[in-house]
Order: structure tokens, then C-alpha cells, then sequence
């Protein structure tokens, strides 16, 4: 089943690389994922066309209020550092899907 991911930061740029590792991680195990990422201004543009939305490990603070925005369906998922300061798409989709099996 696809599903439509939203990954967002402070200004999009660190998302914008995460989800290009990320988009290749899910093509390498045949995942049928839409990888976009977009600045934390602009989520209000998406929320109505997302199953998924990751949130940067940076924006901790501001996690609940985001979750507030987004419909009750939108599974909303705070990105571990680990994996987001390098940029490490395979450790993204693995969080991931561990989320989605929740």
C-alpha cells in the first residue's frame, strides 16, 4: 500500500537530503513510499494529502503543538537523531516501518 510521507524541518534544507536517502532506502526494499520534505512553515500546504508525517529531532519542542495541526489519521513521528545527523535514509525507514507496525 503507498503511502504519502512528509518530512519537516526549520527550513527544509536537512529534510530535503534525508528524504532523497530515504526515497533511495525505500527503493532498494520495493517500499511504495512518496518522500517529500518541506519546511515546518509549509505543513499547513500538506497535511490534507499525507498518511505520515516526520518531524526533525530539532523541532522536539514544538512536536505536540505540530501533532495538533495534522488530522487524527496522519501518523506524526519524531525523527531520532541517530540516524537524522547523518542523514542515514536506511535508519529512517527502519524507524519507520517500526512505526507504521505499531
Amino acid at each position: 500500500m503507498s503511502k504519502n510521507i512528509l518530512l519537516i524541518c526549520g527550513s527544509g534544507a536537512s529534510s530535503g537530503f534525508m528524504a532523497a536517502n530515504m526515497r533511495k532506502a525505500a527503493k532498494k526494499e520495493s517500499l511504495d513510499y512518496k518522500i517529500k520534505a518541506r519546511s515546518q512553515s509549509e505543513l499547513g500546504d500538506y497535511v490534507d494529502d499525507i498518511d505520515v508525517l516526520m518531524v526533525g529531532p530539532h523541532l522536539k519542542s514544538e512536536f505536540n503543538g505540530l501533532k495538533k495541526h495534522v488530522p487524527k489519521d496522519v501518523k506524526v513521528i519524531l525523527m531520532r537523531p541517530d540516524y537524522y545527523s547523518t542523514l542515514d535514509g536506511k535508519g529512517a525507514i527502519e524507524h519507520l516501518k517500526t512505526e507504521l507496525d505499531d
